[in-house]
C-alpha cells in the first residue's frame, strides 16, 4: 500500500525523502553483503527478478483505495523468503519507481514515503526471521507459524508507517486507519499456498534471513 497524493505535501514531503535515504543506505549496504557472498551475477538475476515480479505485482494483482491510500498485493515477505533481503529491498525499489514513472508520476512526490513503508517492515523481519528461522531451513520446509508471523509483522510494519504518514500529513482526521489490518491475514494465505506448491522440491531453496548481520542461507538458484 501507499500513500496518495496530497496527504502528505509542501515542506512536510522534506521527511519522506530523509527517511528513504535511511533505508536507502540500509539497503546498499545489504546490498554489498549479498553481491561479495553471492556474486554479482547471482545478486543480479535475484533483483532484477524481484523488481521484475513487483512491477508486475503492481499493475497486474488486484488494487484498490483503502481510506488514504492504495492498496496492493506485492507479496513482500514471500519475495523476501525466497530471494533474500537485498535482492527484495531493490526489487521493491525499483519496481515501484518504474510504476510511478510509467503509469503513475503523481505518485513520484511520495516515492521517498512510499519506499521507506515498504523496505523498513522488510529489515525487520529480516532480523525477526534470524531469531525464528534456524539456519539453513528450505524455503517448503518453512512452518506455516513461521511464514504468518514474518508476514503479520510485516504488514503490521507497512500498516504503522501508513497510519504515520496519514496523521503527519493530515492530522487525526485521517479516517478508517485500522482497516488496513485486513492485509495481515491475505498476504500469509499467499505464503502457505507457495510453501505447499513447492513441496517436493525440498531442496530447492533456502531461507534468506539474517542474524546478528550475517546471512544464515539464501536460494541456490535465481
Amino acid at each position: 500500500m501507499h500513500i496518495e497524493p496530497g496527504i502528505v505535501a509542501g515542506a512536510k514531503l522534506v521527511l519522506g525523502y530523509a527517511t528513504a535515504a535511511a533505508v536507502g543506505a540500509c539497503a546498499l549496504k545489504l546490498a554489498v553483503q549479498a553481491w561479495r557472498e553471492q556474486g554479482i551475477f547471482s545478486f543480479a538475476a535475484r533483483s532484477l527478478a524481484a523488481t521484475a515480479l513487483v512491477f508486475c505485482f503492481f499493475e497486474l494483482l488486484p488494487h484498490f483505495r483503502v481510506g488514504v491510500s492504495e492498496v496492493h498485493f506485492i507479496l513482500g515477505s514471500t519475495l523476501f523468503l525466497i530471494l533474500g533481503a537485498a535482492p527484495t529491498a531493490v526489487g521493491l525499489g525499483l519496481g515501484l519507481l518504474l510504476q510511478g514513472l510509467l503509469f503513475e508520476p503523481a505518485d513520484l512526490p511520495q516515492y521517498g514515503m512510499n519506499l521507506t513503508t515498504l523496505l523498513a517492515p522488510l529489515f525487520a523481519i529480516g532480523i525477526l526471521a534470524g531469531r525464528i528461522v534456524a539456519r539453513d531451513t528450505a524455503y517448503v520446509d518453512l512452518q506455516y507459524r513461521q511464514a504468518l508471523t514474518l508476514s503479520t509483522v510485516y504488514q503490521s510494519g507497512i500498516v504503522a508507517w501508513v497510519a504515520f504518514w496519514a496523521l503527519y500529513g493530515a492530522g487525526f482526521g485521517a479516517a478508517n486507519l485500522g482497516r488496513y489490518r485486513i492485509l495481515c491475514s491475505v498476504v500469509p494465505a499467499g505464503d502457505r499456498d507457495r510453501t505447499a506448491g513447492r513441496s517436493g522440491r525440498a531442496g530447492a531453496g533456502k531461507i534468506a534471513a539474517r542474524r546478528h548481520g550475517r546471512w544464515i542461507g539464501h536460494s541456490t538458484s535465481p
